[in-house]
């Protein structure tokens, strides 16, 4: 399989950094491509905008998805965009690495999927959740966190994390149609000594490991995802 790691942490040196090169590593060992989008170090853009598109489909008004379905019709996105979207064509599994920052995804991270799954490549009208494009793909979320476990639970201070991660499960991935295996959270690393974070890290191995053979098992046929053409009308889908 060809697995893409889309990590997204600012400091080479943090315990993100660790869980993205455990994962390289565990996915390497299984005998898996791998490839790595690393947003800070490459410098992505999270902002939406006009400079997404090399051509325009309205110059009066902007109108995002608008714009998106027509740079998927005609390959007009943006140079960043369109490697991003190449990456994803060759991902059968995809891995998000991120600290959870106020209580989500960082924005950098949020802005890959606002400009990178783009309306007329990796959603239409008609195709989501179990009927969508990237249905015979998997999607899996690496999360390291502050808070402790507790924290994180039916009767901590914040809610449980699938309470927490619920708008990242549901309106992101599972409305993408990907196979979603359950997260990893990597509960209060900066509060643990180098022994706690190494068994973090084996734990996040193990994990892993055992995600990607189970959906090696029982994954639905693939779709390829879109490539642009001038005479499909998406919106009829």
């Amino acid at each position: 399989m060809n697995i893409l790691f889309v990590y997204c942490h600012p400091e080479p040196t943090s315990f993100t950094h660790a869980l993205l090169q455990a994962g390289v590593e565990a996915a390497q060992a299984a005998g898996h491509d791998v490839e790595v989008s690393d947003l800070y170090s490459e410098g992505f853009n999270p902002a939406a905008g006009r400079h997404d598109f090399t051509q325009t489909a309205d110059e009066q008004r902007f109108h995002y998805q608008t714009e998106q379905l027509h740079a998927a019709r005609n390959d007009g996105f943006a140079a960043d965009i369109r490697r991003e979207q190449d990456r994803v064509r060759r991902a059968d599994m995809m891995v998000f690495l991120f600290p959870l920052w106020w209580g989500g995804m960082p924005a950098m991270l949020k802005g890959w999927f606002d400009r990178v799954l783009a309306y007329g490549f990796a959603y239409v009208d008609g195709a989501r959740f179990d009927t969508g494009l990237l249905i015979g793909r998997a999607a899996m979320m690496c999360v390291s966190t502050g808070g402790t476990a507790e924290r994180f639970s039916a009767g901590g201070v914040y809610g449980t994390i699938e309470q927490v991660l619920w708008p990242a499960m549901r309106c992101q991935l599972d409305y993408l149609g990907v196979t979603q295996p359950d997260p990893f959270i990597a509960y209060a690393a900066p509060r643990m000594d180098d022994a706690g974070r190494q068994a973090i890290l084996q734990d996040w191995q193990s994990q892993f490991a055992a995600s990607i053979a189970e959906f090696e098992r029982s994954r639905p046929p693939r779709k390829d995802l879109p490539m642009p053409d001038l005479n499909r009308d998406w919106t009829s889908q």
